[in-house]
């Protein structure tokens, strides 16, 4: 193929116009990063004061919990109530204002430590409350404020629907912290305790009361309100809040792809090691349910100074995405219209500057055409001229040299004779060492089929050695009959030899049986498949079952069973379609099922029952053996592999391998 052909004037015009094209390219680029970090970092440095401003919201619902506490503990009626014990001055006191104050508990105790009343919960009382940590202190007269971690057991003594707010069931999201947790129990509680003090300055008890933060999303909607102003993107808030309880958002009003609140999910691995292990303030760019955001998060401290979860908000990074994204565009379309802007003037120029080099180009064709008389008249002192004067001594040269180049010719056409004759030769070597490749492969081949031939032989001829075998007890040795007897058992040992030799040449290998977990080899493999074959427009829907038990088996030799399968069904789909992954545990059966399936062609009813023969294919690629050695394979492990299919509508493969092999 000849080289591709560039005018002189395209050349001038792209030597004009590269630096114009480099120059506005770099410096779009400069401002494209520049911008670009900018715009990030000051996102990040508003989180991280977005996280400040929610810690003080936080802290003011700490404060009005304590205020509340200590104005209710300090005055004179509280005391007196305190002093006198009964349950009906306490409740007229308490009751009241936990309502009005949307307190989740407010109990009073004795000076005692013992519960005298429970505003939530007046049925129980005259107990030790769990909270000891918090009332030893206010019985010492110091107010308490703070966070802390109530256990199912001190929830129920305040109230039995207390421990079903605070029951929050674990949801499994992408990239979140593995956990064997299903339901989160305990409580988190803004709590504060001050001491109530007789009219001589005695403490004569303490109160306290807090708020339930699980499933209680007022204060993270106060953040969001106060932080971000209810700014929206597309109909989404741009800024969220959440409180975790560990790992677990108790409360929140990020969003899941179903438009509820993600109450349940968890913390990423790295930022929990982060923030909840280390202790330290987290601020960075963070998948969050469902979208990036610009994240800030930090530890809460309960009362003993002891990390029990934390306080995050969050930005939508899809705003800043879309800023970077319409700079980018502007960046561009200067570029475009500063090359175009330049590719006009420099064509002008190329033009005005290639018009000579196009009469010199006249010139040459003819002498190209034969013309030997071609001279061009030097009319300029610049490269240009001296482009002409050098082609007048060229068409005077050429023809000295056309005599010369005659003369090498016959030298080369003899050369050429020579090396021809040489390159016969080694064409022959050539030969005969494809037939040897060849002869190789054919042998590689070979093998395949002894083991499949010794592999469907094996078994008859056990049956027919055992049937001769007792023909020959049957048959008495003077039976003229027992000659054929003893004729059959020789030729069955004799076909035994043959599989043990052709088995032999195979060189089949054993199973390696050790703990195989069937949903992470099945994850391994729809991983690396598409190095093999492209999955363009195929969608892959996994059905695993969740706690399907490890087997025993060769993990290699299953590994080329279902990658051998998934191939099948990706290539049975060269259009696109859908390959479905699924496992299941046939319990009744006592079975570990896998099923491939796909939505492609289907395969014709009539060969259905000959798909598992070695050497039978469909594909004029194919060797006809993948799924006879599957088949194989599977057999091995004693299980068994079935095929349905229905034309237009695709394949299912069902692999099945017996739980007796489970390691449980």
């Amino acid at each position: 193929m000849p080289p591709m052909r560039f005018s002189i004037r395209l050349k001038l015009t792209i030597g004009a116009l590269l630096p114009l094209f480099v120059a506005i390219l770099v410096c779009s680029l400069v401002g494209i990063y520049t911008i670009n970090s900018s715009i990030v970092s000051q996102a990040q440095e508003k989180v991280r004061t977005d996280l400040n401003s929610a810690r003080e919201v936080y802290l003011n619902e700490v404060a009005h919990i304590r205020d509340v506490v200590k104005l209710t503990a300090d005055a004179p009626f509280t005391a007196t109530a305190l002093a006198s014990g009964r349950q009906k001055a306490l409740s007229a006191l308490l009751a009241p204002l936990r309502g009005n104050e949307r307190l989740d508990i407010l109990t009073a105790v004795g000076r005692d430590g013992r519960v005298l009343f429970r505003a939530r919960n007046p049925g129980v009382f005259g107990d030790d409350p769990a909270v000891e940590r918090l009332l030893a202190r206010a019985l010492a007269g110091e107010v308490v404020a703070g966070t802390a971690l109530f256990s199912p057991e001190e929830l129920l003594k305040e109230g039995a629907d207390l421990v079903r707010q605070a029951t929050i069931e674990v949801v499994e999201t992408p990239r979140a912290r593995p956990s064997d947790k299903q339901v989160g129990r305990s409580g988190m509680l803004l709590v504060s305790s001050a001491p109530v003090r007789d009219t001589a300055g005695r403490i004569a008890g303490a109160l306290y009361g807090g708020v339930l933060l699980n499933g209680n999303n007022h204060l993270v909607d106060r953040i969001k309100r106060i932080v971000y102003e209810g700014v929206q993107f597309q109909g989404e808030d741009a800024g969220t809040a959440t409180i975790f309880l560990d790992d677990l958002r108790i409360n929140t009003n990020v969003q899941t792809r179903g438009g509820g609140r993600a109450i349940g999910t968890r913390l990423s691995e790295e930022v929990y090691n982060h923030v909840i292990v280390n202790g330290k303030k987290w601020v960075d760019p963070a998948f969050v349910v469902k979208d990036w955001y610009f994240s800030a998060y930090e530890p809460i401290l309960d009362l003993d100074g002891k990390v029990v979860g934390s306080l995050y908000v969050g930005m939508l990074g899809k705003p800043y995405s879309a800023i970077k994204q319409k700079v980018t565009l502007i960046f561009c379309g200067v570029l475009l219209f500063g090359s175009l802007v330049g590719l006009a003037v420099s064509g002008l120029i190329g033009s005005h500057l290639s018009r000579p080099i196009r009469e010199l180009q006249g010139l040459v064709r003819r002498f190209s055409a034969g013309e030997r008389d071609v001279r061009i008249a030097v009319t300029t002192g610049d490269e240009i001229g001296n482009l002409a004067g050098e082609f007048n001594n060229m068409t005077r040269t050429l023809v000295q040299r056309e005599e010369e180049i005659r003369s090498l010719n016959r030298e080369l056409e003899q050369k050429v004779r020579e090396r021809t004759a040489e390159l016969e030769e080694k064409n022959i070597l050539l030969i005969k060492t494809r037939e040897e490749l060849v002869r190789a492969e054919k042998l590689a081949a070979v093998g395949v089929l002894a083991a499949g031939v010794a592999h469907e032989i094996n078994n008859p001829m056990a049956i027919i050695r055992g049937n001769a075998e007792l023909l020959q007890m049957a048959i008495p040795p003077q039976s003229p009959n027992r000659e054929e007897a003893d004729t059959i058992a020789l030729q069955v040992g004799r076909v035994e030899r043959i599989v043990a030799s052709l088995l032999q040449f195979a060189r089949r290998e054993r199973k390696h049986l050790a703990r195989t977990d069937i949903n992470r080899l099945l994850d391994e493999i729809l991983a690396q498949v598409g190095h093999q074959a492209p999955l363009a427009g195929i969608a892959v829907r996994k059905e695993y079952a969740l706690e399907l038990p490890q087997i025993s088996g060769d993990a290699d030799q299953l590994r080329q069973v279902f990658t051998n399968l998934i191939l099948n069904a990706v290539q049975a789909m060269p259009g696109g379609g859908t390959l479905t992954v699924a496992t299941e545990e046939d319990v009744p059966a006592e079975v570990c099922v896998v099923t491939v399936g796909d939505t492609g062609k289907g395969i014709e009813q009539e060969n259905l029952e000959q798909i598992f023969n070695p050497f039978f294919t469909t594909r004029a690629s194919g060797t006809g053996l993948g799924l006879s050695v599957s088949y194989g394979i599977v057999k091995d492990h004693g299980g068994r592999i079935e095929v349905t299919s229905e034309r237009d509508r695709g394949s299912v493969f069902r692999v099945s391998l017996p739980l007796a092999l489970a390691n449980r």
